[in-house]
């Protein structure tokens, strides 16, 4: 906690330099909280701080009564810690928002706020373990209640939602999503949708390669993924089907809902699948996303893989005012079934696909296995997509209600540029979003207000922040520091901060850290950003000690990362499987000739993928000579 405590200090001081305030104060006050309180004064007393900074930001003043856990000065509106940087901020007599106020005490002040908002568990040592253990199994209890209590309020909302609200929403997801909708209608009725196995883990708990000898089928799927073309090789081998154990819905395997990290404050929740769902379910995703990829209008709208449209609307936002963004609570685990059902009920075989490949059933640790009324939680394949577009539904629905005109398709092409969804990070425009919150509430969401921001001039959107066109995103730390060089995740992640902070400028912090992790590694050399050595990444370049003797590029002897594949043998008609399918088409039949008018892809190149598979099960870090660059 030392550690800690002095890096948070030395970055006090030197944002207090570049704006022209003292810090002296604030570091003391933190020392005795620290020493009282221990991390999570950090992660979440400091944090609650940073959040409802960034809401009086929003709204443009002071509230005292938000920051219960400090001191408030006396005849003024802002609390004593931190009232150097407040004080560029807001006006200490009113409280009130300053016209223009300091981009860099803003930064300043998320920094030392929301700097250990990230932070992980550090793991028990020595008599901590059990007061750790103990915490974290609460934490875990609590996240269970939570699951379970999200899962009441879906299913009440669903028996309280008007009719004609569900009939308002069909139509226009019609609008929106009619043309890839019957695109992927078709796919399935034509069996164009080729499924794959991914490198997680599935509620069996079979291996990576291990889940191409799957030979458990739930009933459910075999009409529209029937196991004949699915778990075997080709015609030929119909006759394997009979080892193949048919399970009946009441007696299928449950998602097994389990915790892992994500802040110390809460864990996060995630389903794990068994493997033929999560089978199928990659089928139709494949065929959704070649789907989407041709449609001009929904690839602006939504986001699956790049953040970067979002940042740039909130920046614009940020500068302009005329967007809103908005984030939501516990997004995944409210999205209703029926709302997935009204979304596809006109498209019979991509309805019947997603329904088919949807778990019913849940294993939640201590309450036992439930009946679902969401859709699905994170872990399953259809999960992100199919809350992506009901909530592009529900925002053009509350642009809709605001607007008391129904929209036609070029009314929604007007909006391309105004509305922007990447899973729950919502950005839509700024004179429609308080119908929009309303709109997502009366279907059973609940907008997280202390994340969503539409009055003043700063927004948030896909881990970037601005104000008045201004980046003010921060720095976090991730894990606490290491002690030894034998804390490979612990170093890693230490070398990454002290990179991240030297390129936000903080160099008196990143010297700070290269003087500590100089004791923990014996080799820190400087870098380039893309060397797989762990070192100092520099404007000025990187440094080499000798010549490669039969290249003769440059050398640098420091440690790097090394994470070794588990050994996973797989032989017989599974490994014919996998390989077949990692030389399918991207779209087609799954047959083992090709339609004439589609492209096979090239097979990626891994020589050891049917004797070493899934994700590695340690990460550490060597020693040697590798290129600086």
């Amino acid at each position: 906690m030392k550690r800690l405590l002095s890096l948070w200090s030395t970055m006090a001081n030197e944002l207090a330099i570049g704006c022209c305030v003292s810090a002296t104060r604030d570091i003391k006050t933190v020392a005795g909280r620290v020493e009282h309180e221990g991390l999570p004064f950090f992660a979440i007393t400091l944090t609650d701080l940073g959040k409802v900074i960034q809401k009086w930001l929003d709204q443009g003043f002071v509230v005292p009564s938000d920051a219960t856990s400090f001191r408030m000065q006396r005849h003024t509106g802002l609390p004593a810690f931190l009232q150097g940087f407040l004080g560029r901020v807001f006006d200490p007599s009113s409280g009130v928002l300053l016209d223009e106020p300091d981009i860099d005490a803003i930064f300043a002040i998320r920094q030392l706020t929301l700097y250990f908002s990230k932070i992980a568990n550090p793991p028990p040592k020595g008599g901590l373990a059990s007061d750790y253990q103990v915490v974290s199994k609460r934490r875990e209890r609590q996240a269970m209640s939570d699951f379970i209590q999200c899962e009441y309020d879906v299913k009440r909302s669903d028996s309280l939602l008007d009719t004609q609200f569900l009939e308002h929403f069909k139509r226009m997801s019609a609008m929106l999503f009619g043309d890839l909708f019957a695109k992927v209608d078709r796919d399935i009725y034509w069996g164009r949708h080729i499924p794959k196995h991914g490198p997680g883990a599935v509620a069996d708990r079979l291996s990576s390669n291990g889940k191409y000898d799957l030979r458990t089928w739930p009933r459910r799927l075999q009409r529209v993924f029937p196991a004949e073309s699915f778990l075997c090789v080709n015609s030929h081998h119909v006759d394997s089907r009979r080892g193949i154990d048919f399970v009946e819905p009441g007696d299928e395997r449950p998602v097994r809902v389990i915790t892992v990290p994500k802040t110390l404050k809460t864990p996060r929740i995630i389903a794990i699948e068994p493997a033929a769902m999560q089978y199928a379910q990659q089928s139709v995703l494949r065929c959704i996303l070649a789907a989407f990829r041709e449609d001009d209008f929904l690839s602006r709208v939504i986001g699956f893989d790049d953040q970067d449209p979002n940042r740039v609307m909130a920046m614009r936002g940020s500068l302009s005012g005329d967007l809103a963004t908005l984030d939501l609570s516990e997004a995944s685990d409210r999205v209703s079934n029926q709302h997935v059902r009204a979304l596809l009920e006109d498209y019979p075989h991509l309805h019947e696909a997603v329904q088919a490949s949807r778990s019913r059933k849940a294993d939640v640790p201590g309450h036992g296995v439930i009946r679902l009324a969401k859709f699905a939680s994170m872990g399953s394949a259809l999960c992100f997509p199919m809350e992506a577009m009901v909530f592009t539904t529900l925002i053009f629905m509350g642009i809709e209600q605001e607007l008391s005109t129904p929209l036609d398709r070029r009314s929604l092409l007007r909006l391309r540029d105004q509305v922007r969804v990447f899973g729950d990070d919502l950005i839509v425009p700024r004179d429609n979003a308080l119908s929009v919150v309303d709109t997502l509430s009366t279907f059973g969401y609940k907008v997280n207000v202390s994340k969503s921001f539409w009055t003043g001039r700063f927004r948030e959107s896909c881990g970037r922040e601005y104000y008045d066109g201004h980046d003010v995103s921060i720095v976090k730390v991730r894990h606490v520091l290491p002690t030894q060089r034998q804390d490979s995740t612990e170093v890693i992640s230490a070398v990454s901060l002290r990179n991240q902070l030297y390129w936000a400028g903080l160099w008196k912090s990143a010297q700070w850290m290269d003087n500590y992790m100089m004791k923990v590694l014996k080799h820190f050399p400087n870098v380039a950003p893309s060397s797989p050595v762990l070192g100092r990444e520099s404007a000025l370049g990187y440094q080499f000690q000798r010549l490669d003797p039969n290249t003769h590029g440059p050398l640098v002897k420091g440690y790097s990362v090394s994470a070794k594949i588990p050994l996973d043998h797989l032989e017989g008609s599974g490994a014919l499987l996998k390989c077949l399918l990692r030389s399918s088409p991207e779209m087609g039949s799954f047959a083992l000739v090709a339609p004439p008018t589609l492209q096979w892809r090239e097979p990626s190149i891994d020589d050891e993928h049917l004797e070493r598979s899934g994700r590695p099960e340690h990460v550490s870090i060597k020693l040697g000579w590798a290129t600086p660059y």
